[in-house]
Parts: C-alpha cells; structure tokens; sequence
C-alpha cells in the first residue's frame, strides 16, 4: 500500500469529565485526548492533515478509501486498548499507570554505570535491592553497552556477565527483564528467572530469537533502531522520523505476530537515542500519545541520554537528573506505561506526584455545570 494512513492525538485533557465525555483514554493509562490529526501520506509525503474532535472522527475515516479506512478504524479501536497486566512470574506488572524498569548494566562500558556493577556481585546486588525497594516494578539487567561506537561483546563473556546478576534478583523474586538481542542469552536469562526479553534489534539481530520469544511465550520488547548488523545506530534515513519510526514498529509488531508471538506479550519502544539526531527525538518524544494508535503497551529509555546533554551545556551523563526527570514526565503525560530509568527513587516520586494530579483532577467535578 503505497499510501499510509495515521491517527495522532494533539490536544490532551486532564480528565473525561473536562470534555464532557469527549474524550479518549489512550492505552488503558491515565490520560485522554479530546483532538486528533488524522494524516495520510503517500511516497513519504504528507498529502492530507485534518484535525477533528471524537465525534468527527468516524465520519472522516468513513470518507477515506477501503484500505486506509480499515487501517485508521484498528488504529482508532487501539488507542482505546485497556493492556491486561503484565505476568512476571509469581508478580504481576499493572499498565494502568506508569511503571519503572531499574537499569542493571553488569557492564564495564556503559555510558553511565560502565563497570560499577560487573567485577564486584555485592554491589551489584544492594544496588538492585535499592532500586525494588524504591519502587521498581522490574529490573532490566544488561551485558553489552548499546552506546554509538561500543564494541561487540563475545556471547560467552555476556551470559557470564548478565545469568549470575539475574539468578541473584529471582533469588530475591525481582520481576526482571533481560536486555540481551543474542537468543543463546535470551534463553539461558528466561532460565535462570527472567521474565521479558528486551531487544534492541527487535529480534532481527539473529534469526532465532523471533523464533525462541514465540516458544517461550514471555513478554517482548521492539525497539526501533535503524542499524540491522552490529552497528544499530548506523543507516539513518527518514523522511518524517515520527511517521518512519511508527510504520517500522507496526511493521516488527506484524512480523512478531506472523512468527507466532501472541500480541499481548508485545512491547513496543521508539528507541530514543539510537540513530536518531536531537531535533528526531525531541520530535519523538512530542509524539510518544500517538504510538498507542499501534495497539500495544509502550516503553521509553531516555534515562541520561545525550539528548539531555545537548540541551543543558552538555551536562556528564551522571548529571542528567533533571532532563531525565522532565523525559519521564512527558512519557507519563503521554501515557507510556513503562519507563526504563537509572534513577528509581526519583522517577517513582515523580510519578507518585503525577499520579496524585490525575487522581485529582479525575475527582473533580467543580467545573461541570449545573
């Protein structure tokens, strides 16, 4: 189909009630959205931008041809997807309001926590129980630093880095995630007690592991990055970054699905960071609402990442608080469930707060007449 169709929120309300029940809750989160742009391009161009209200959106996609009418009536009924919970083993993770993944680089060169948590296993342990006791719903344990220019790691120096540190977080009956896209680690991970497979490659890197995600039937992360060999920040081309990255997602979610992945167990992430300038990610970051439009629970990692750097006087990664707290913010306002994040005690606060403001604005009935 060489013309695509697509729904994107641009007017969030803080509540239904503030709209008058004209208003739709995006993803099953605590956000709504009372206006949309309904967009079609062709050949990479914008041909048409409408902007409509709940109630004219039926009769727009109504006047669009069949093909692109069938797409925007899945995308229309996604936005209003309520995501059952996550199954982690004995824990179940709600995605009704925004969850924390603690970051556990057993690395020793990632740009933030390069080697801090390889050579010494008691360290590695009190600073995982430090992130669930702050509040971390998951901890996302990784061997390889994914930073531009990093260099390849041998798959057997990974699974001695990444089994022993998740083997320790299921002996404390953590919910962990494995952030690995070689399928031998997949497999010796969800084995020793890891319950999502996080890949940054969305399962291209090799073969197999489309193939060993459908068998093991677990939660998956796809994250877009436009490299496909070692170098996923390599061959970055796009003629709309937000368009682009949403077709290349829809089109993984499509591919996992074909390969026998069942959709609940699909995680989508745009990838900030990877292959993608500052003005891509900014862009990204205003249009995270409109990824609920592909039907599935949504995840950022935008914890330190350069971007923060470029915008605040290029500021060292452990110095990046603030911006990654200001990222995390606009994910939640947009209604992204999970937020992968180095700093866990101050995300969850944020969100304790954000969560108090939705609580309150959904009780408040002041405003209405009568």
């Amino acid at each position: 189909m060489s013309a695509r169709v697509y729904i994107r929120p641009i007017a969030l309300a803080d509540s239904p009630q503030s709209e008058e029940g004209e208003a739709v809750r995006l993803g099953g989160a605590m956000v709504w959205a009372s206006r949309f742009a309904l967009i079609v391009r062709e050949g990479g161009k914008v041909v048409s931008r409408k902007r409509l209200g709940v109630a004219e959106i039926a009769k727009a996609i109504g006047a669009l041809p069949d093909l692109l009418a069938a797409e925007a009536e899945a995308q229309w009924a996604a936005f209003r997807q309520v995501h059952a919970p996550l199954d982690c083993g004995e824990r179940k993770i709600r995605l009704d309001q925004p969850q924390v993944l603690g970051i556990l680089n057993v690395t020793p060169d990632s740009f933030s926590d390069g080697g801090e948590f390889l050579d010494d296993p008691d360290v590695a342990n009190a600073h995982a129980a430090s992130m669930l006791e702050a509040g971390a719903a998951i901890i996302d344990v990784g061997g390889e630093s994914t930073r531009p220019g990093a260099a390849a790691v041998w798959e057997g120096d990974e699974l001695k880095r990444v089994i022993p540190a998740i083997e320790r977080l299921s002996a404390m009956g953590a919910a962990i995630s494995v952030d690995t896209r070689r399928p031998a680690v997949m497999e010796a991970a969800l084995a020793a007690g890891a319950h999502i497979v996080n890949d940054v490659s969305a399962l291209r890197h090799d073969p197999r592991s489309i193939e060993l995600a459908a068998r093991a039937d677990v939660p998956v992360v796809l994250m877009h990055a436009p490299g496909e060999g070692q170098d996923l920040h390599a061959g970055a081309d796009y003629e709309d970054v937000v368009l682009d990255v949403f077709d290349w997602l829809r089109d993984r979610r499509d591919a996992a699905i074909a390969a026998g992945i069942a959709r609940d167990k699909i995680i989508l992430d745009p990838g900030i960071g990877f292959g993608k300038s500052l003005a891509d990610n900014l862009a990204l970051v205003n249009a995270l609402a409109m990824f609920h439009a592909l039907g599935q629970p949504l995840l950022i990692g935008a914890s330190r990442k350069r971007m923060i750097g470029a915008l605040s006087n290029e500021a060292p990664a452990h110095k990046r608080l603030g911006g990654s707290l200001t990222l995390a913010v606009s994910a939640m306002e947009a209604g992204v469930q999970l937020l992968r994040v180095h700093d866990v005690a101050e995300t969850v606060q944020a969100i304790h707060v954000w969560r108090g403001l939705r609580d309150a604005a959904l009780t408040d009935f002041g405003h209405l007449p009568g």
